[in-house]
């Protein structure tokens, strides 16, 4: 399973940049509205220093990382639930991705000219999460016209009904303008309205866009009174936060040194580059888990859910490897980082032989038996 992310924002926030950045896809931009008319896409491989290390152990004829699959959203501006700019045609696309990352203006910059004529991060994210929550609104009306009009079939009344009580838990929120994500919602109750794709039930990721400055002073531990802004709003949803300087990331994606590019880091004081740092919260935010498989022919990361057992994980590797599951030969990363060799972890009693049952943990690598 491929993770996808949505890059949204007001215009001119610099969410094209930051997806040229994170993507070394080139994208369209420019100093005024709508420049980015059709979604920009890009995949890019999911850092994981553990993949690295393998492939050194192991020495495969080749690695595969885990995906990311990034989207750049064309602006939105308030009206956009209406129609306003491009509007609905945005929206469309945001409801195809897993996560939203909503890139907010967190620096000074008179020579980039913003939607607002002034920086205030606070309203901006108020803009948009009011413009997804209205789309939402009427997604919700049209579906509650389904529900009454399904509450007429005797043999559907039961199942028009759990959907009508989760659309009027809902409906109070969005109308005053917030996510539903905000919503508290049980597993069935998501459940219910599935079929309904809302937009603002999404998990979420806010990412403060700051310059070298501001980045600076973040690594640090003092940000600026915008990032504090953002934390804030996003404090009271849950949401994430990730800094990123655009700029620097641009700057960092072109150097192939590994060396270089750690010491480009750590000039700025951070430990992982603005990329890493966004995978990592949606990773978490979505209960996503990583485990590898092994061998001389092939070093590769596999994505699963949090809470998958064994023959679900290696359904991500084929269908048949569930079907025909035997059991599953399993160590832990950290062991064989230790070790060094997999004969020297089965001296050491670390190497398990696993059945259905077993919970796959991250970093975990297997060797999966089946029989079809």
């Amino acid at each position: 399973m491929a993770l996808n992310c949505g890059i949204v924002g007001l215009p001119n926030v610099g969410k094209s940049v930051i997806f040229s950045a994170l993507t070394s896809t080139p994208a369209e931009t420019a100093n005024y509205y709508f420049s980015t008319k059709s979604p920009n896409i890009g995949i890019v491989e999911v850092p994981d220093v553990r993949l690295t290390n393998l492939s050194a152990i192991f020495k495969p004829k080749r690695t595969i990382a885990a995906a990311v699959e990034f989207v750049d959203i064309a602006g939105l501006v308030k009206g956009s639930s209406r129609g306003e700019g491009l509007g609905n045609q945005f929206l469309a696309h945001i409801r195809e991705v897993g996560v939203i990352a909503q890139v907010v203006r967190c620096f000074d910059n008179p020579d980039i000219i913003h939607v607002s004529d002034k920086i205030d991060p606070e309203a901006d994210i108020e803009t948009i999460n009011i413009e997804l929550a209205l789309a939402d609104l009427d997604t919700l009306a049209k579906r509650r016209e389904r529900a009454e009009k399904a509450l007429k079939q005797k043999t559907e009344q039961k199942a028009a009904q759990a959907v009508l009580a989760v659309l009027e838990k809902i409906s109070p929120a969005l109308e005053n303008g917030m996510p539903i994500r905000s919503v508290e919602l049980t597993d069935e109750e998501k459940a219910e309205i599935y079929d309904c794709h809302f937009i603002s039930a999404k998990p979420q990721i806010y990412v403060c866009n700051v310059d070298e400055e501001g980045m600076k002073s973040a690594a640090a531990g003092a940000e600026n009174a915008y990032i504090k802004a953002v934390r804030k709003k996003a404090a009271v949803e849950g949401s994430a936060v990730v800094i990123i300087c655009g700029k620097f990331e641009a700057e960092l994606g072109v150097i192939d040194d590994q060396a270089e590019k750690l010491a480009f880091l750590e000039e700025l004081g951070l430990k992982e580059t603005g990329l890493s740092s966004l995978i990592h919260a949606a990773y978490d935010l979505l209960g996503l888990r990583t485990f590898f498989t092994t061998g001389e022919d092939e070093c590769r990361a596999w994505t699963i859910h949090a809470g998958d057992k064994a023959p679900k994980a290696a359904r991500a590797i084929h269908t048949d490897f569930e079907k025909g599951f035997i059991k599953a030969e399993v160590y832990a990363y950290d062991d064989i980082a230790k070790y060094g060799t997999e004969a020297k972890i089965r001296e050491a009693g670390r190497y398990r032989i696993e059945g259905r049952e077993y919970i796959v943990q991250d970093g975990d690598v297997i060797f999966f038996k089946f029989n079809v």
